[in-house]
């Protein structure tokens, strides 16, 4: 993964995909913590609630499927993946997690403090500033519509629940998959 900082030292002949710039997975986590979080400041309690709310988030199809499987009349508008994730040992996951979290939180834009077995992740009083800024700009606007739909129906669970309900609702795209294996 790339900083845009490094991007300028690449040669032009080589093309850069969106999704190795880690800028742009900082900026929808900032995003999902302050549009999913349980408080204006912007807390997820749990990487795996962390994780599932961002699948469903990044997955929209995904996230209409289980929304029809709770009878939810919400629904996205979009079917495109935001960047794929992988088959983890609790459902969905991004390896990214552990480069982009501590880039955050060098940033002081989050932090992250552990109770128990438990992270909880919050955005810091910088961190709501910037994430206030994403979420207005056009740019981000479909990502912070598709933020609001996923805290709307999925918000209040647990990641246990989520990663549960995804196993139940994706059996073939999710749990039946090898460890590492890419979820279409």
């Amino acid at each position: 993964m790339k900083s845009f900082q490094q991007i300028g030292t690449l040669s032009s002949a080589r093309p850069v995909a969106a999704d190795e710039v880690i800028e742009l997975h900082a900026a929808r986590l900032l995003l999902l913590l302050r549009l999913c979080g349980v408080t204006k400041q912007g807390r997820i309690d749990g990487l795996t609630k962390l994780a599932k709310l961002d699948f469903f988030v990044r997955y929209p199809k995904a996230f209409n499927r289980v929304a029809n499987h709770l009878n939810e009349k919400v629904t996205s508008t979009t079917d495109m993946i935001e960047s794929s994730m992988v088959r983890h040992h609790y459902g969905p996951w991004d390896k990214r997690y552990y480069q982009i979290l501590p880039f955050l939180e060098a940033r002081h834009l989050i932090t992250v403090a552990k109770n128990n077995h438990t992270y909880a992740f919050a955005l810091t009083d910088k961190g709501v500033l910037v994430a206030g800024e994403l979420k207005g700009r056009s740019e981000f606007a479909e990502l912070a519509e598709q933020m609001r739909r996923v805290k709307l129906v999925l918000g209040k669970k647990t990641g246990s629940a989520l990663k549960n309900l995804i196993y139940e609702v994706f059996k073939t795209e999710v749990a039946d998959k090898t460890l590492g294996e890419i979820i279409e």
